[in-house]
């Protein structure tokens, strides 16, 4: 990527203490990897846990694959409309709320993370939280492909096409 500035990449997901705060990782080591400058957050479309850590299972599958989840979880917010490039919604649901949520002059792209899955584009990540540590493992490597489709679009200056 050319531009000066860096891109600016926000996960997104219902709680933010599960799927987003995994893709935010994977999302910061595969831009890095690519050569991109980024800088990339987390954020959820719901506030029931702003302030907490990550989901201890996603912490525990990122740990095991060499990544920290270190982040607190937050809320959304009308800022993150202006400030931010992209908006990765991990599934249909949340990027419906994104987009009921956006002010009238959101600048930020609004997107499906699997958009750039390239087994399953546009499907769902889904959410992991009700269901067994497997479910972790396998949203992790949905996050993973993504993540790494969407840093080689970015890196080519291909993210809108």
């Amino acid at each position: 990527m050319t531009d000066s500035k860096p891109l600016r990449v926000l996960a997104l997901c219902l709680g933010n203490i599960c799927r987003s705060p995994l893709a935010e990782a994977l999302l910061r080591r595969e831009l890095e990897a690519a050569g991109v400058r980024a800088v990339v957050d987390s954020a959820g479309t719901g506030a029931w846990h702003i302030g907490e850590l990550a989901d201890p299972r996603s912490r525990e599958v990122a740990a095991r694959r060499g990544l920290s989840l270190d982040g607190h979880a937050r809320q959304l917010d009308a800022a993150d409309y202006a400030e931010q490039d992209v908006i990765l919604a991990m599934d249909a649901s949340n990027l419906h709320d994104a987009r009921r949520m956006a002010p009238r002059d959101a600048q930020a792209r609004l997107v499906l993370m699997r958009a750039f899955d390239p087994l399953a584009p546009g499907a769902d990540v889904p959410d992991p939280y009700y269901g067994g540590a497997d479910g972790f493992d396998h949203m992790y490597d949905m996050l993973e492909r993504s993540a790494r489709e969407f840093a080689r679009r970015a890196a080519a200056g291909t993210l809108n096409r």
